[in-house]
């Protein structure tokens, strides 16, 4: 645990309460000091819940400590039973009062409480934030499904398979999307879905949960320990492959069929998406090698990178991740492009490494968006931690075909919009850019007929005047001229030659050329 301005994760507790504010009927006691009670601003605030999350806390203070706080945790857990009666109580405490040693949990068990009570160890000077989020889970369905038996689950020719989706949680990265999205992908495929959880489940639900035939992890930080209990335990198996990309999703697919012992080649034909049709269309060589930079936690960034590849075309010049526990994931992934995986905690170690690749593109966080922007690269966030704009009031999933377009939206457009801005600062000298001009639709050009128009973009694109003998073009300057779009190549042309009248060059060369766009891009 360290001291820091911007933090991937925070301690454990934090994924406690997520856990608990992700489910219904499920309360979250807390033993904490009064500072650590900022539950309420992160759920309500950035998460845009329409509710204040189940967490209460004990919220001693300095003048408690003198005394027995152990009875401080005992009157809290009463008078939260009493009030919130919930179906499950999960009693744990934050990093501050884990030094005290009052053991909540033991306290809790020891009340005589008639509802399941989930007592939780989360160390918060090794761990953290998902690692804390994915052990309540676990604990919480081990303790809710130890001893019940394996379910007949006899498939008859009238019963659809049924998967559960595990994972999904308050403060993840477009969950609530990605759990519609999927949902229509299985039913797609003919897989109805028995239960969601933690986001949306109760402690009944998840009793549920060894009636299905196989599980979904749709985030391994949170739902890979309890998916390997549930198989070992209920002869339940479960998907490996992350549903983020058309190739993922279409891999995710054949799994589920095998799974299910179903043919999901229908639901792979009816897919719609446009990711593929831009991949093979005449624009996608504008994206062709453009290098780019990933970071995230593991399971969106090492899907990042498979779709930056594969389905973009992009050249991965940097992949890691602050997910520890995946950290043998990463580098796995990061072998296949050739490169080491960088895996770390610390966002200034994360943006020496931008600053070092210089990549054209970066894919992250919204510590990496800051990092991104104060560098001038373009970025689109990937992966949570997010700030309040990444939970989009639109239908904005990450997984599944739909997925595969919000990606591609989302990460061509800060690229194109790049270009545009790189050109309007090259040219805004010129009368139609500068600052002060008025806006293009309004302007003379506006009234003037179409075909006085392209007679004047045909004549911005000609060759300079046969009659000025002296400026002279180099053959390399008129090759690199062509490579400038030529919506703006004339206006290049005029003002690189004006450049080189006011330094009285009479040849301009490529030098002359960058020599002027730097000049004119001050």
């Amino acid at each position: 645990m360290q001291l820091t301005v911007w933090t991937y994760e925070g301690p454990p507790h934090m994924g406690a309460m997520r856990i608990a504010a992700s489910m219904r009927d499920v309360h979250c006691v807390l033993h904490a000091p009064q500072g650590d009670t900022y539950a309420d601003l992160l759920f309500t605030m950035i998460a845009r819940n329409a509710k204040r999350p189940p967490v209460t806390y004990t919220t001693f203070q300095a003048r408690d400590l003198g005394g027995n706080t152990a009875e401080l945790v005992q009157q809290t857990l009463k008078n939260t039973v009493e009030r919130f009666r919930p179906q499950a109580l999960l009693v744990g405490e934050a990093c501050t009062a884990e030094l005290l040693q009052d053991q909540p949990g033991a306290l809790a068990m020891g009340m005589g409480f008639d509802i399941p009570v989930i007592p939780l160890e989360l160390p918060a000077y090794t761990r953290k934030e998902n690692w804390g989020a994915a052990e309540t889970f676990f604990t919480l369905v081990r303790g809710l499904l130890r001893g019940r038996p394996v379910p007949e689950r006899e498939r008859t020719p009238d019963r659809a398979p049924r998967a559960n989706l595990l994972g999904p949680t308050a403060l993840g990265f477009r969950c609530r999307d990605d759990i519609t999205e999927v949902t229509k992908l299985l039913a797609s495929a003919g897989v109805e879905v028995n239960v969601v959880a933690p986001a949306g489940a109760s402690p009944a639900d998840l009793l549920c949960i060894p009636e299905a035939d196989f599980n979904v992890c749709l985030y391994p930080e949170i739902a890979h320990d309890t998916c390997a209990w549930l198989e070992r335990m209920f002869k339940q198996p479960f998907t490996h492959t992350v549903p983020i990309g058309v190739g993922a999703t279409v891999d995710f697919l054949r799994e589920v069929g095998e799974l299910a012992s179903i043919d999901v080649g229908p639901a792979i034909a009816a897919a719609q998406t446009r990711l593929p049709w831009y991949s093979r269309s005449v624009d996608s060589t504008y994206l062709t090698a453009k290098r780019v930079f990933i970071f995230g936690d593991a399971t969106h960034a090492i899907a990042a990178a498979r779709v930056a590849t594969e389905e973009l075309g992009f050249d991965v010049v940097g992949l890691g991740s602050y997910s520890r526990e995946f950290a043998r994931e990463m580098r796995a992934a990061a072998e296949k492009y050739g490169i080491e995986a960088l895996i770390t905690d610390d966002y200034l170690e994360v943006e020496a490494k931008v600053l070092e690749l210089a990549p054209e593109l970066v894919l992250g966080t919204q510590m990496e968006r800051h990092i991104a922007k104060r560098a001038g690269i373009p970025c689109a966030v990937i992966s949570a931690p997010v700030h309040v704009q990444d939970f989009p009031a639109r239908y904005a999933p990450q997984m599944g075909f739909e997925g595969a377009n919000v990606l591609f939206d989302t990460w061509v457009h800060p690229l194109m919009m790049g270009l545009e801005e790189h050109l309007i600062t090259m040219f805004r000298e010129d009368s139609e850019f500068h600052d002060e001009a008025a806006p293009s639709h309004l302007g003379p050009a506006a009234r003037r007929g179409g075909a006085e128009s392209r007679a004047e973009a045909t004549a911005d694109d000609a060759p300079a005047d046969a009659s000025d003998d002296e400026l002279t073009w180099e053959t390399d300057a008129e090759r690199e001229l062509r490579k400038i779009p030529f919506f703006v190549r004339g206006k290049a042309r005029r003002n690189t030659e004006r450049y080189a009248r006011e330094r009285g060059l009479a040849t301009i060369t490529i030098e002359t050329l960058y020599d002027a766009k730097a000049h004119f891009g001050r």
